[in-house]
């Protein structure tokens, strides 16, 4: 008899057929829970609107609100391995080379002469390519200058297809990530690359040619104003061209970014402002 009391105890719990209550309330009792809870919701739902609402009108969309300066960029090498910053190839097997050469085709089919007089414009060398917003009329899109591909001459893949590789010769294009607003060099210097062995390797590396020539980014590529204001925008490039380096063995190479208006970089970072990479060409 306790077991039935028990049981008929919880089903007028449940549901009270006398008070007509659900789970102990009636059905005022539930409605009011429930609107409580959905104008709770909705006032919460309505603040998160208003204040993303709030935050987006201090956002601009060409250029960062706030914006960490990094004091030094980072640099990138082209072509590059898969998994590590290394090229290692045979010059007597085109199917170890080849990929290189796609992949430099690849990369600097956009500053092909055509395309750049197409989009970009001619600007004045040696100076940096300032344009300014007025008062709150933005000056957008704005202008970039033209990097056409033939200033990278015997690198630049239009007189030598195999960029070099299939003689042993190769070239490494380096460029300088890109940072909103940097002005890389000061009293007109513009910064360049200078590329070395390592110290186990100071015999190895042999004869290095620039281009362009002394292996400078031109200061009227500066500075950048970001993605949205300049969607033109062609980052300048240096290629070096290895003419007689050693030959079946590593040599291990570090290029770093000579300025007078950037710090040089943290050993605890790798690749601000400098790139190492391993290069070995198989003769045999």
């Amino acid at each position: 008899m306790a077991k039935d009391g028990e049981k008929s105890t919880w089903k007028e719990f449940i549901w009270n057929p006398r008070t007509r209550e659900l789970l102990g309330r009636t059905a005022s009792s539930w409605g009011l829970i429930l609107l409580f809870y959905l104008v709770f919701y909705i006032f919460l739902a309505g603040m998160f609107v208003l204040t993303m609402y709030v935050m987006l009108q201090t956002l601009d969309d060409h250029k960062p609100t706030w914006q960490d300066r990094l004091a030094t960029p980072g640099m990138m090498i082209r072509p590059k391995g898969v998994e590590a910053l290394e090229i290692i190839y045979n010059t007597q097997k085109t199917e170890s080379w080849d990929l290189y050469a796609q992949a430099l085709d690849k990369f600097l089919g956009p500053y092909n002469n055509s395309i750049q007089t197409q989009k970009n414009d001619v600007c004045d060398p040696d100076k940096y390519n300032f344009q300014n917003d007025m008062d709150e009329v933005k000056n957008n899109p704005k202008r970039s200058c033209q990097f056409n591909r033939t200033l990278l001459e015997d690198c630049s893949g239009l007189n030598d297809r195999y960029y070099g590789y299939q003689e042993g010769t190769p070239c490494i294009i380096i460029k300088l990530n890109r940072v909103i607003g940097l002005l890389p060099g000061k009293e007109g210097m513009a910064p360049s690359v200078k590329c070395g062995p390592k110290k186990e390797d100071t015999d190895k590396i042999g004869e290095v040619v620039y281009f362009p020539p002394n292996g400078t980014f031109n200061l009227m590529y500066y500075p950048y104003y970001g993605k949205k204001a300049q969607v033109n925008y062609s980052q300048p490039l240096v290629a070096i061209k290895f003419l007689n380096i050693t030959t079946n063995e590593d040599v291990n190479i570090e290029c770093k970014i000579i300025s007078n208006n950037i710090p040089e970089g943290s050993d605890r970072d790798k690749f601000a402002g400098r790139v190492s990479f391993k290069l070995r060409i198989e003769t045999v």
